[in-house]
C-alpha cells in the first residue's frame, strides 16, 4: 500500500508515492534507494556500497528498523496476551482488577479444646458452660518448624450448631462423678506471618501511598490511625461503601438479636472516608493507595449540593452567582481522605510456600492467643483451670501452600478474573456466592434459584403466569442443631441479602424465601443368599439407604430414582434379590417411598403425593420449590428379609 504525498517545488505541486509497508533494515533501504532514484535522479545516483550517500541511507535506515522495533515491542507490551516484561504484566492485570499472588499461604483444619468443671443438675452431671470462653480471630499459633498460623474465626465454645459443632468427652473424674469436660471446636487457620508497620504522615497529600517494608504479603489485616479510625480496603477509590462485622446484640439490632445463638454476628453496609486500595509491584512489595480528599470539612462547602444553594443552611452557598472550581472534587471525600497528622499502624500477613504444609499432629504452640473467659460472679480457681486449659492441634496435614504465581498464571487468572467481572450474572454465580457467606453470619445449607412470575390476564381474560426479568426467587433452607432441615431465621435472610448487594446486578430483585421439606420414609425387602447372616446383611442394607440419602447430597430440586435405591441395596454382600415389599404394596413396587407428614412427630407438617408424583420409576418433587428429606433414618427405614436362596 502505499499513501500520495504532495510537496510543492517550484509552485508546482508534486505527488510522491511513499510506501509504509518496509519496516525492517532492508525494505527501508531499498525502499530510500528506489525513492531517490525516483525522485532525486539528477541529484544523487552514486549508489555504491562505500559511496557517502549509501551510508547516510543506511544509517537512516538502521535508526528507521530500531525505532520501527521498539514501536512494535511497547505495543505488544500493552496486550496481556503477549507481554513479557514483569512489570507490564503486573500493570495490565491490576487495571483489570487482579491482584498477582506473590505467595500461596497454606491451610489447617485446627482443633482448639479447652475444659470445663462439671455441673450437677438434678444429680445429672454437665458440663458447665459459664466457663465457656472465646479465642478471637486474628490468634497465633505456631508448628514445631515455626510455621505461623493465624485463626481466620473466633471460636465459641459457649455455642454450637449443625457447621459449628462442640466435641464434649469427660476429662477427668472422681470415680464414676465427671469432674472436668473437655470441649472441642474447629476453625479454619491459614499461614504466614504477622507483623505490624507504622507510618507517620504531616500534612495531607492527594492519592499518598507507602510501601511494606517486606515482600509477599498476603493480606492486610487492618489498618489504624492515632485516633482509632480503621481504614477499609476498597477494589477502587471511588467505592466509599464496605461491608463491616457486628456483633448480633440488643444492642445492636433489638429486633434479630433474638437469633444470636445462631447468628452471632451482623453484616453492616457502611459509608466511609478512609479507605484505601493496594497494588503489588514487581518487586514483590506492596504498595497501599490513599485517597485525594485533603480537607476534613463537609463536601458541601467545597463543591455545593444544587438543592442548599441559596439556602440560609449554616453548611449551604448563599451566593448564587460565585463560580466554583472543579477541581474541588478532587479535594473532597469522593475518592477518599488522605491521611494527614496522624501515624497509621498497619497489621499484615506475608509469606507462604510449599514448606507452610506441615505435617499432621505439627500445630501445638499458643503463640499470641486472646482467650477471654468470663470471671464476673463465678469461681475464680476454675476461672484460672479454664483460661490455662486451651490447647490446639491439627489432626490432618496443611495443604495449599505454594510459591507465587508464573507469569503464564497471572496472565491466565487475570483473565479469567475479568470475565466474571466479581458479579453474580448467571444462576450458578447466585448459588456460589450464597454458599461462600462467611460462617459467623448464617448457616445455609441448600439454596435454589428461579426467575419470579407474575399474573397477568390473557387474551380470554384468564389469569396466566409470566416472566418477570426484573426479579429472581431464592428459596434457602438452614440445618438446625441435629443437621435436619429447617427454615432459615431473620438475621441470616438480612446478612444474605446484604452480603448478595455488592454483587448483583442492580436490576435484579431477590427475593428469599424458604424451600419446602418433604420428609419421608423408605419400605424395601430383600432375599438373601444361603450361608449369610440375615440380620447383618440387613443392617447393612439399612445403612446403604441411610448413606443414600445422606442430606449432604441431596438439593432442592432432585428426584428420587426408585431403581438407584434398589441397585444400592443390591450391592451389599449376601443379598439375592431386591423384592417387593409384602405388606401395602398393591402396585407391586420394588421400592416404597412414604410421606411422612405429622408436625407431632417432629415432621415439616408438608403433605405431598408420592403416587402421584411418581412417573417412570422417579418420584419428582413439587412445582414450589422443595426437597426430600429422610428426617430420622433410625426409624424411617424399613427393611425385611423375606426370603433365602
Amino acid at each position: 500500500m502505499a499513501t500520495n504525498v504532495d510537496y510543492q517545488t517550484n509552485k508546482k505541486m508534486v505527488k510522491k508515492d511513499v510506501s509504509y509497508l518496509g519496516r525492517d533494515f532492508s525494505s527501508i533501504r531499498q525502499n530510500l534507494i528506489e525513492f531517490a532514484k525516483t525522485y532525486f535522479p539528477n541529484s544523487y545516483n552514486d549508489f555504491n556500497e562505500a559511496s557517502p550517500g549509501m551510508m547516510f541511507i543506511e544509517m537512516a535506515s538502521y535508526v528507521g528498523d530500531v525505532l520501527n522495533y521498539y514501536v512494535d515491542n511497547q505495543f505488544k507490551e500493552t496486550l496481556l496476551q503477549h507481554a513479557e516484561e514483569r512489570k507490564n504484566i503486573f500493570d495490565i492485570v491490576q487495571a483489570y482488577g487482579y491482584k498477582p499472588s506473590l505467595a500461596i499461604p497454606s491451610t489447617v483444619e485446627l482443633e482448639l479444646s479447652q475444659t470445663l468443671p462439671a455441673k450437677n443438675i438434678s444429680g445429672e452431671y454437665f458440663p458447665d458452660f459459664d466457663y465457656a470462653g472465646v479465642v478471637s480471630a486474628n490468634g497465633i499459633v505456631s508448628s514445631e518448624t515455626a510455621i505461623d498460623f493465624t485463626l481466620l474465626d473466633d471460636v465459641n465454645f459457649k455455642t454450637s450448631s449443625s457447621l459449628d459443632t462442640s466435641n464434649v468427652e469427660i476429662a477427668a473424674d472422681n470415680g464414676s462423678i465427671p469432674t472436668l469436660y473437655r470441649v472441642t471446636k474447629k476453625v479454619l487457620a491459614k499461614s504466614g506471618t504477622t507483623t505490624s508497620e507504622e507510618f507517620t504522615f504531616t500534612s495531607a497529600k492527594k492519592f499518598d501511598k507507602i510501601v511494606l517494608s517486606n515482600t509477599k504479603v498476603t493480606e492486610i489485616i487492618s489498618i489504624v490511625d492515632s485516633n482509632g479510625n480503621k481504614y477499609y480496603e476498597v477494589p477502587f477509590l471511588a467505592q466509599d461503601t464496605v461491608f463491616e462485622s457486628i456483633e448480633n446484640t440488643s444492642l445492636n439490632d433489638p429486633t434479630l438479636s433474638e437469633h444470636s445463638m445462631d447468628t452471632p454476628y451482623l453484616l453492616k453496609l457502611i459509608k466511609t472516608a478512609r479507605r484505601f486500595t493496594t497494588y503489588v509491584r514487581e518487586d514483590n512489595k506492596m504498595e497501599i493507595r490513599f485517597g485525594a480528599g485533603v480537607s476534613d470539612n463537609a463536601d458541601e462547602t467545597l463543591v455545593p449540593n444544587p438543592d442548599n444553594v441559596g439556602s440560609a443552611l449554616s453548611f449551604g452557598v448563599s451566593h448564587l452567582d460565585t463560580a466554583f472550581d472543579p477541581t474541588n472534587f478532587m479535594k473532597t471525600r469522593t475518592f477518599g481522605l488522605a491521611p494527614s497528622n496522624t501515624t497509621l499502624t498497619i497489621t499484615y500477613r506475608y509469606g507462604g510456600a510449599v514448606e507452610h504444609n506441615v505435617r499432621s499432629n505439627s500445630i501445638t504452640y499458643l503463640k499470641d492467643i486472646t482467650f477471654t473467659v468470663p470471671s464476673s460472679g463465678l469461681d475464680s480457681d476454675k476461672v484460672s483451670t479454664a483460661q490455662n486449659s486451651l490447647s490446639v492441634i491439627n489432626p490432618e496435614a496443611a495443604s495449599g501452600g505454594a510459591s507465587e504465581e508464573s507469569l503464564v498464571e497471572i496472565k491466565q487468572n487475570a483473565a479469567g478474573y475479568f470475565n466474571a467481572q466479581n458479579r453474580a450474572v448467571t444462576q450458578a454465580d447466585y448459588i456460589t456466592r450464597v454458599y461462600s457467606l462467611p460462617q459467623k453470619y448464617g448457616n445455609i445449607a441448600k439454596a435454589y434459584i428461579v426467575q419470579d412470575e407474575q399474573l397477568r390476564m390473557n387474551e380470554q381474560d384468564e389469569p396466566e403466569k409470566i416472566s418477570n426479568p426484573l426479579a429472581l426467587n431464592m428459596y434457602l433452607l438452614g440445618y438446625d442443631g441435629s443437621k435436619k432441615l429447617t427454615n432459615l431465621n431473620q438475621a441470616v435472610k438480612q446478612n444474605l441479602k446484604m452480603y448478595l448487594s455488592q454483587y448483583r446486578i442492580v436490576t435484579d430483585a431477590i427475593n428469599l424465601k424458604n424451600a419446602y421439606v418433604i420428609n419421608i420414609g423408605i419400605k424395601f425387602a430383600i432375599v438373601t443368599q444361603r450361608g449369610f447372616n440375615a440380620n447383618d446383611v440387613l443392617f447393612k442394607c439399612i445403612q446403604r439407604v441411610r448413606n443414600h440419602f445422606n442430606i449432604d447430597k441431596w438439593q432442592i430440586g432432585q428426584p428420587i430414582v426408585l431403581s438407584d435405591i434398589a441397585y444400592q441395596i443390591s450391592l451389599v454382600d449376601g443379598v439375592a434379590s431386591v423384592v417387593p415389599p409384602p405388606n401395602n404394596n398393591p402396585d407391586n413396587d420394588l421400592i416404597i417411598v412414604e410421606n411422612k407428614a405429622t408436625t407431632s412427630g417432629g415432621y415439616s407438617g408438608n403433605v405431598y403425593d408420592i403416587k402421584m408424583s411418581t412417573r417412570n420409576g422417579v418420584v419428582y418433587t413439587s412445582k414450589d420449590p422443595s426437597i426430600f428429606e429422610l428426617k430420622y433414618p433410625d426409624t424411617d427405614i424399613e427393611g425385611r428379609v423375606v426370603g433365602e436362596l
